[in-house]
């Protein structure tokens, strides 16, 4: 019984690839997907934090906690500990934990959470695998 042939040429240009690529060019890409992933998180966080509405006159303008959404140090800072790259998504307005995961009034009612940053880490969740397909074929020149 015949098995039939394979034509492995195509690995071997593989592996002749990633033989050449250098430790310190791993290191940069992975810390490149995590900035593109962490920018796609706090997009998708902004997109979906509410904005105050106020009447005219009262001096109030809305998009403070928007605007509050950064990753550490006003541009994105990856960390790496431990095979782990690591990106800290921050909003320190006072009142963005409330808005996200809701609050009593004072009268005793509940405002429900808007989950702004978990229902955007959650559709992150559904699109990384093809984004990170994509850059390894970049990456790789494939």
């Amino acid at each position: 019984m015949s098995w039939g042939t394979f034509d492995i040429s195509g690995i071997k240009g593989l592996q002749a690839k990633i033989n050449k690529i250098a430790s310190s060019d791993i290191q940069k890409f992975m810390i490149a997907c995590s900035k593109d992933l962490a920018a796609r998180l706090l997009r998708y966080a902004k997109e979906r934090t509410p904005v105050g509405k106020y009447p005219k006159g009262s001096g109030k303008v809305g998009g403070t906690l928007r605007r509050g959404w950064s990753a550490v140090s006003d541009g994105v800072e990856v960390a790496y500990s431990g095979g782990v790259y690591t990106v800290e998504i921050i909003n320190p307005v006072e009142y963005a934990s409330y808005v996200e995961y809701g609050h009593r009034t004072r009268s005793g009612g509940w405002v429900p959470g808007r989950f702004m940053l978990k229902i955007s880490e959650d559709e992150l969740k559904g699109v990384i695998p093809q984004i990170l397909e994509d850059k390894i074929l970049e990456f790789l020149n494939l």
